[in-house]
């Protein structure tokens, strides 16, 4: 019976799960926190109703698998090239000096020196798993700050093989020698740079053959069987587990085929994601949290401390605004899940004692429950902080003459496409971006650029917010938005505001704040279908844009809320019975030419007419039935949208 333990554990969980993502929905906190302290409550030193982590621990690392998995499919290599600079120079540095703070520290507390720097290695490593999932939830990956942070977890997901390697070195019981360390960590890098090379080539021809299987049973195993095999390799050679699972995801991102993986591994990733925070919270003595309150309690608290200023010194010595590094540093201020697995080597090599093992637990499951909190608080924090921001001087010659101009905010695809038609129109603009190195590049185009926080009040003076005509929000940061938002109609209310956003729901809360009109992608998509199939019916232009012009003037209310009137629609059945006239181009290979109307008996056979006939330039109107079909000619067609349909087969044979 001990065997199916596995089974009730997991049923626990689940039931556990569910009251908790209701609840947690409802006080609007994220469903992890939830599910951390359900792990208290439920495990071995709660209520005992799951006594054994081991095999949970399993489960709970394929959810780490799958979370990763899908967090490479949403981005892409090229991605994560752009990023590199966040991923040596952020990742790097936030490693090196917390491990260097921390040690300074442990061993002014009286801490063995070689335990220090172990203690400080588990100090440096950041929740991935928590910081993906909730940045991936917000849509802020693509933000300033979200680049930082998984540039920064990416870097650190790297270190993990040179920190396990370190360990029989710090404890000096192993036999490895620091030559024989260095000769492991570079083939667990060359493994996985020929990995990458591998992957990019095959997988994608892996992948096309599932799919040509027609089979989604197949397609899915097979999915599966990439992720899981492609994690395991890395693993074999030193990586971690969901490294392996975070490539597999970036190289099957730039395939024709990942919007159906991420369908088919979403439900799975969402499951097993609940099993992983849970584990977390098995893993708490809260006997002895009770017995220590002060000390954990003073641990957590300066661990925090201590990663959110090494994040926000780093990010503000990169040339960032305070508030981008403060949003940073509270996403990463928390231990991280890859710091238990580094613990319980520790504990082999007898580098942790019991007593420092139990707040070192204690401490980073804290440290994990308040990171949503954190999170959620961020906004608020970093927008405080703009008194303690210099103010900078904008001396560009350009700024002196903006008078009825565009301000846009971002200058990604979005952004640099407005800024070109702007200035071909010659129309005066002006952008504003947070990423140094665009804004060097561009300004040394020529382009009228600046760098500055679009939610500052001293940037939006500098771009003449109370002359400006028209503020366009391109970029992918819904906090920045809605703080620039109130303080832009507050500064200058009589300003068009253009807000672009993700998703449908979030377009009330930003006309709340003063968007005079917001544009939705997942909107402008259904729009584009919308289009797409009107064409193909013949419906006339003219009543595709009516249609068109009812859903943006409603708001996209008909796309938000169930059970609306659509009587505001033209009946399309009454347009589909009236008469089109289309045109038809005849190519050379056509089998009419040469043929006259008479033979083609084109009215007869379809009930659609020919009313003329475009040749050379010239129209001949109501051509006779001897009139000859000549190569390139085009022909004007007349008839319902059956009947013009029917003539156009004829037509093409």
């Amino acid at each position: 019976m001990d065997n199916f333990l596995i089974i009730q554990d997991i049923v626990v969980i689940l039931l556990v799960s569910l009251p908790i993502i209701f609840l947690f929905k409802k006080i609007n906190l994220p469903s992890i926190i939830g599910f951390l302290i359900a792990g208290m409550i439920i495990g071995p030193f709660g209520f005992k109703l799951i006594k054994s982590v081991n095999q949970i621990s399993v489960m709970a690392e394929i959810g780490v698998m799958l979370l990763m998995f899908t967090i490479g499919l949403e981005f892409s290599l090229s991605q994560l090239i752009r990023i590199k600079k966040f991923l040596l120079i952020a990742g790097g540095f936030q490693l090196v000096i917390t491990i260097i703070i921390s040690t300074i520290i442990f061993s002014a507390l009286g801490i063995a020196f070689n335990q220090a720097i172990f203690f400080s290695l588990l100090v440096s490593l950041s929740s991935t798993a928590i910081v993906l999932k909730i940045l991936s939830d917000k849509d802020e990956l693509e933000s300033p700050h979200g680049k930082i942070s998984l540039g920064i977890l990416i870097f650190q997901d790297l270190a993990i093989v040179p920190m396990f390697l370190l360990i029989p070195l710090l404890s000096g019981l192993g036999d490895l020698s620091a030559a024989d360390a260095a000769l492991k960590i570079f083939i667990a890098f060359g493994v996985l740079a020929g990995l990458l090379l591998l992957a990019r080539f095959l997988m994608p021809l892996i992948v096309y053959q599932l799919a040509n299987i027609r089979s989604r049973e197949a397609f899915t195993i097979g999915v599966i069987l990439l992720l899981l095999g492609t994690a395991y390799i890395t693993h074999s050679f030193g990586l971690s587990f969901a490294l392996g699972a975070f490539i597999a995801g970036l190289i099957l991102s730039e395939s024709d085929y990942n919007h159906q993986i991420v369908s088919d591994i979403l439900p799975f990733r969402d499951s097993f994601n609940s099993i992983f925070f849970v584990s977390i919270g098995l893993l708490l003595n809260i006997q002895f949290v009770l017995e220590n309150v002060l000390l954990i309690s003073s641990l957590t608290l300066g661990i925090l401390i201590v990663k959110m200023l090494v994040i926000v010194t780093i990010v503000y010595f990169m040339r960032y605004p305070l508030r981008i590094g403060i949003l940073a540093g509270l996403s990463l201020a928390q231990i991280g899940e890859f710091s238990f697995v580094l613990a319980q080597a520790g504990l082999n090599f007898k580098l942790i004692a019991d007593n420092y093992y139990n707040s070192f637990l204690a401490s980073t499951i804290f440290s994990m429950i308040l990171t949503p909190l954190l999170i959620k608080l961020s906004p608020f924090i970093a927008g405080k902080t703009s008194a303690l921001e210099k103010d900078k001087k904008h001396n560009e010659n350009y700024l002196e003459n903006l008078h009825a101009h565009v301000i846009i905010a971002g200058f990604g695809l979005n952004g640099s496409n407005l800024a070109r038609v702007l200035k071909e129109t010659g129309i005066k603009y002006i952008v504003t971006e947070l990423n140094p190195d665009t804004v060097k590049r561009e300004k040394a185009k020529g382009e009228k650029i600046i760098y500055g926080d679009i939610s500052k009040e001293e940037v939006l003076k500098a771009v003449k917010i109370d002359k400006a005509s028209i503020l366009v929000y391109a970029i992918s940061d819904p906090a920045v938005t809605r703080l620039s938002l109130k303080l832009a109609k507050k500064l200058n209310p009589n300003i068009y505001t253009l807000v672009r956003t993700r998703y449908v729901n979030e377009v009330d809360e930003l006309k709340k704040l003063g968007a005079d009109d917001v544009i939705p992608e997942e909107f402008e998509t259904a729009l584009q279908i919308f289009r797409k199939v009107l064409e193909r019916y013949h419906i006339p232009l003219n009543v595709i844009m009516k249609q068109t012009t009812i859903l943006r003037e409603e708001s996209y209310s008909f796309l938000r809320k169930e059970g609306v009137d659509i009587s505001s629609f033209t009946h399309l059945d009454e347009i589909l019975a009236q008469g089109l006239t289309e045109t038809y181009y005849v190519n050379n290979d056509n089998v009419h030419i040469n043929k006259t109307l008479s033979e083609i008996n084109l009215r007869a056979r379809t009930e659609a007419t020919i009313i003329a006939i475009v040749r050379d330039g010239k129209t001949i109107s109501n051509p006779s039935a001897k009139e000859i079909i000549k190569e390139t000619d085009t022909l004007v067609i007349y008839g319902t949208h059956l009947s013009v349909d029917q003539a156009i087969d004829l037509l093409d044979a």
